[in-house]
């Protein structure tokens, strides 16, 4: 059997590992961290479990185009229980709240009794939102690769689709907070502006709000660290291995071809090498020399980072009358890291079994707020970084104790992480989670391959933005199958 090693047990390493796998490959993944996931990791501490890489999943749904895939790697199985959080969102501005409902009659009838005013707004809004409900990512086939099993797609489906296509083109060329801005209810606007990042196309917008409403989008019980660990049993169940603790150097070529990789200076030989970490993050440090192939010089000049600071609250009180997910705008507005946050949300886990001690409540808060890795690279350099975190966590811990007076003097445990966190503990470039797409940019679909060296493979969220776990799936199948045809080799998915 050819012997593949894939650099990251991250979602797309472990996919590509258990696509080669069953096709034929004798596959080791060599893993900078002491456990899989990638970005899709939580972390617990003294007896709260913070959720720090999956609020929703796309392809959840059965009969969802990536289900097939997530149950193909072993993501999900028939004892998994998702939930589907309702109202999956609530907001509050100026005293008027709005919910997000996942049923979209029921929320088109909130909205027209709760904001009157935007009627004509809502309606297009509600029209919309039906229309991207049947968008989904058609699954195919790279061309001329052998295949075990054929999944055609339906007609209809695709047909179904053409609505929202033609609303493509003037979502592509606003941000989704220009799109809030047609709203005067001062709720709505906030609660649609805070659905995908600042500085992301409307259409990105749409796509999550048709997502919800489809009957997907729902969360994994036991979230991130479940999923990365079923898919770990299915990929070390089907014979693969998996060196922890264990970063590549560098990956070898000789003569034009992937000949392994280095590792603490062993070398690991190899038929063939899947590149799963940050393309950006290893594209000049993983090999001899640069990669300088135009589609990376591209990536490197094209992307647009979306990062975050996540901060985690365990609070000894139970919190289950809160809503799971909430924002809310805030009288007295603050900086993060140099930029300014007008509003706070919050992810709300006291429903949830095993994320907390009995009668606490595990709670986290995200700020996305632009390119802010320069301002925590240089606290760190000045020896200010613990300072600057502490600072943080106290200014959001006070809003949220004027927001809910329960809340004060209950948080008895407290984390930060910031870009610098992922990049040390994930290997992202920055410490970015995903691409930002804005507007009028458009999404492209980077190579997998680099010319003039066979046998080399890329996989990863970034090479197929804006990213995100799905795009990290697929991208991981794509480069199995690119292995599978070179080697000569029949594509095998169930």
């Amino acid at each position: 059997m050819p012997n593949i090693v894939i650099v990251g047990a991250g979602t797309a390493g472990l996919t590509a590992g258990i696509y080669a796998l069953k096709s034929g490959f004798d596959v080791t993944i060599c893993e900078s961290h002491t456990g899989p996931g990638g970005n899709c990791t939580s972390w617990r501490r003294k007896g709260y479990l913070f959720e720090g890489g999956m609020h929703w999943l796309n392809g959840s749904g059965d009969g969802k185009s990536f289900n097939r895939l997530w149950r193909e790697v072993g993501a999900i199985n028939d004892a998994t229980r998702i939930i589907y959080t309702d109202p999956f969102l609530v907001c509050d501005n100026e005293g008027r709240r709005i919910s997000f409902y996942r049923d979209i009659a029921k929320f088109e009838t909130h909205l027209y009794e709760t904001a009157p005013e935007d009627t004509a707004a809502i309606r297009e809004l509600c029209r919309d939102m039906r229309r991207f409900a049947r968008i989904f990512i058609p699954i195919m086939d790279i061309p001329w690769l052998k295949v075990k099993e054929k999944h055609p797609i339906r007609l209809g489906d695709l047909c179904g689709m053409i609505p929202a296509l033609s609303r493509m083109v003037s979502l592509r060329s606003i941000t989704a907070e220009d799109y809030a801005g047609r709203f005067r209810n001062p709720a709505l606007r906030l609660l649609l502006s805070n659905v995908v990042g600042s500085g992301y196309d409307a259409m990105s917008l749409f796509f999550i709000l048709g997502c919800y409403v489809s009957g997907d989008g729902g969360y994994l019980e036991g979230g991130s660290l479940v999923m990365a660990g079923n898919m770990e049993k299915r990929f070390t169940g089907l014979g693969g291995k998996i060196r922890y603790g264990s970063r590549v150097d560098q990956v070898l070529v000789s003569g034009g071809r992937a000949t392994g990789v280095s590792v603490r200076g062993e070398t690991i030989s190899a038929d063939a090498v899947i590149v799963t970490a940050d393309t950006l993050a290893v594209a000049d440090t993983l090999f001899d020399k640069p990669l300088s192939d135009p589609w990376v010089k591209a990536m490197r000049q094209g992307t647009e980072l979306t990062m975050n600071a996540f901060l985690c609250y365990g609070f000894e009180a139970d919190l289950s009358e809160l809503p799971e997910t909430a924002v809310f705008a805030l009288d007295k507005p603050f900086d993060c890291a140099g930029m300014p946050i007008k509003s706070l949300g919050f992810h709300n886990y006291a429903r949830y079994a095993g994320y907390a001690p009995a009668g606490c409540s595990a709670v986290t808060v995200t700020l996305s707020n632009g390119d802010t890795y320069a301002y925590w690279k240089r606290a760190k350099e000045k020896g200010e970084y613990e300072d600057r975190k502490r600072e943080l966590s106290d200014t959001v811990l006070s809003r949220l104790e004027e927001r809910y007076p329960m809340l004060k003097g209950k948080a008895a445990v407290r984390d930060t992480a910031t870009p610098l966190t992922y990049e040390r503990y994930c290997g992202t470039y920055h410490g970015s989670w995903m691409t930002r797409t804005a507007p009028g940019q458009r999404r492209a679909a980077y190579p997998r391959k680099v010319k003039g060296m066979n046998n080399v493979y890329f996989a990863g969220q970034r090479v197929m933005p804006p990213g995100g776990m799905p795009p990290a799936l697929l991208s991981g199948r794509i480069a199995a199958q690119y292995l599978c045809r070179d080697f000569g080799m029949v594509f095998v998915s169930s």
